[in-house]
């Protein structure tokens, strides 16, 4: 799949000469101690096995049946990633002081579900941790804001983070924007992110393409996994 597909009937008349004339989306390339995000997979940006609207009553903030297919595509990744003990991250959207909580007070819903304790704020119970995986608490999207996330990607020496998860636009967004801040080299699965909004989705991959990230499918993941990554470790990047 040609990834420039996902949003080529987006772009406006002259966008596309500006995105070729201006240089952007340049693969930055990936390094040789990756790190699997795994952004939020909670019932509150999940929701249920349905279309978003049969749903969305009982998940104001789940984008459905999507998101499901999504961390279902990763489950390759995942495995493979385990497999060579190489290091898992999940990340955990929930607020222990609400006045705190930016997100939630967007909301016109209610915000319990948000707090720190609701069952919403768990992992889904489809995520089976294995002892080596990391869980990251985190009151704001980037899971690099007020959490010791960076402080485990020092300890392990990652120098690439393979992202997936929801919400492409929110949280997703957010991780990759703070790791290429921090000089991380990082890829986006595209095939494992979801949204509510279509919309959303679409245009906020094609930014983080222009300027932050690679995005790469999963056979290309596991290619990179499986052969570049391997071999570098093997020589001691």
């Amino acid at each position: 799949m040609n990834i420039e597909t996902i949003w080529k009937d987006l772009l406006l008349e002259n966008d596309q000469e500006v995105i070729e004339r201006g240089g952007f989306g340049k693969s930055r390339g990936l390094g040789c101690r990756p790190a699997l995000l795994v952004v939020d997979p909670q019932p509150n940006y999940m929701g249920d096995r349905k279309p978003i609207l049969e749903q969305i009553d009982e998940y104001p903030t789940g984008a459905g049946e999507v998101a499901w297919t999504a961390l279902e595509k990763a489950e390759p990744v995942l495995k493979l990633f385990r497999e060579l003990e190489l290091p898992v991250i999940f990340t955990r959207q929930t607020s222990k002081y609400m006045q705190f909580d930016n997100f939630a007070s967007k909301s016109t819903v209610g915000r319990s579900q948000y707090a720190e304790g609701h069952p919403h704020t768990d992992l889904v119970a489809e995520v089976e941790l294995a002892p080596t995986d990391f869980v990251i608490d985190k009151g704001y999207a980037s899971g690099f804001v007020g959490t010791p996330l960076v402080n485990y990607l020092t300890r392990l020496q990652v120098d690439t983070l393979i992202v997936c998860g929801g919400v492409t636009s929110g949280c997703v967004r957010a991780a990759v924007v703070d790791a290429a801040s921090l000089n991380y080299k990082v890829a986006v699965l595209y095939e494992c992110v979801f949204d509510r909004i279509e919309l959303s989705h679409r245009v906020s991959l094609l930014d983080m393409w222009m300027k932050y990230a690679d995005l790469l499918s999963v056979d290309q993941a596991m290619e990179y996994l499986s052969t570049h990554a391997t071999q570098l470790m093997k020589e001691g990047c």
